[in-house]
């Protein structure tokens, strides 16, 4: 009996020094929203018209992106493996979940020194001088298109996803098994989504390729557009986007960038209330755009928000990494 007592005991500490099992009710919500509708968008896709279904489908894909970046953070839970169960299914088909954790942590790495830099921050869309000196006129004239936002919206995905792969496959030719084994995963995932969509509810592949993935990258890139730029100042490089209910919620409040850097572990329903205890000493014109995404269509639509080769003379030996964005 007295060694049954101390046994139990110790448990009872064991189980006190362990942190407590956090849900975050918010966030389960948004993630019960975004797989419940896409099912029933999907399921009645016959019954609809594509004009309606199609940009729906791309509304609900890119706030998927959005939610696999909460639970790259740590939401809703305090369970790494049930976050990633809730954001591994690559509904939009062309990224590995665990890609997009690996080079979204490593885009947060070293406090912001390397934010924007092509070689260490691999959510860059600047190249480095090397590459920039490499580059043919039509390239150079696309990778300028891509900086303007028509250019970002528009051929964006089609620069990004092919760079992207062409850097995954060059990592998994010296990659270990493990990796080819996650590559698998993503492959097995992708086609449960396809099964679905185009077995079960009998959506055609190209019409959910260019219909429901291509413009859902869109919209992850028209988030990324403007919240980084290159500064001599790491602290000055984060950008904020004040917008309206609509863009808050489909990006999870990750518009407000200024303060998911400065504390990447904020929850998004609690981004808000962060930014407005910091606005009064951070809303200049270079970091804010109070005008929203409005704003920088009317100074960007056209007009290219950064030069395409990096500033920074001390990436012109070194290879670039590849950008990748919020399924983003």
């Amino acid at each position: 009996m007295r060694w049954q007592f101390l046994q139990s005991d110790e448990s009872a500490l064991a189980a006190a020094s362990r942190p407590a099992f956090v849900v975050e009710f918010p966030t389960l919500a948004v993630a019960v929203a975004i797989y419940g509708s896409f099912g029933l968008l999907t399921w009645f896709y016959r019954d609809l018209p594509l004009w309606l279904v199609a940009p729906l489908g791309a509304v609900l894909l890119a706030w998927h992106g959005s939610l696999q970046h909460e639970t790259i953070h740590g939401h809703p839970t305090s369970s790494r493996r049930i976050n990633t169960v809730l954001g591994w299914l690559p509904l939009s088909l062309w990224i590995s979940y665990e890609a997009y954790r690996r080079t979204h942590l490593l885009h947060h790495r070293f406090g912001g020194r390397h934010l924007t830099d092509p070689v260490r921050d691999p959510e860059s869309y600047f190249v480095d001088a090397a590459s920039w000196l490499r580059f043919g006129r039509l390239r150079r004239t696309l990778f300028k298109f891509r900086c303007t936002l028509i250019g970002r919206l528009l051929i964006g995905p089609a620069l990004t996803i092919p760079m992207f792969w062409a850097h995954e496959l060059h990592r998994l030719k010296r990659g270990s098994l493990r990796e080819w084994l996650r590559l698998l995963e993503h492959a097995a995932g992708a086609a449960l989504v396809l099964v679905w969509v185009v077995a079960v509810c009998g959506i055609p592949f190209w019409i959910y390729v260019l219909c429901f993935c291509y413009p859902s990258v869109s919209l992850g890139q028209l988030r990324s557009f403007a919240e980084h730029r290159h500064d001599q100042d790491p602290a000055r490089r984060t950008v904020v986007v004040e917008t309206n209910a609509f863009f808050a919620l489909l990006f999870l409040n990750n518009n407000l960038h200024i303060v998911h850097h400065d504390e990447p572990g904020i929850a998004w329903y609690r981004l808000p209330e962060a930014w407005r205890a910091r606005r009064l000493a951070l809303a200049e014109p270079p970091l804010v755009y109070r005008g929203g995404y409005a704003e920088i269509l009317r100074r960007h639509a056209f007009r290219p928000i950064i030069p395409v080769a990096h500033p920074s003379v001390s990436t012109v030996a070194v290879a670039p990494l590849q950008m990748v964005d919020s399924p983003a």
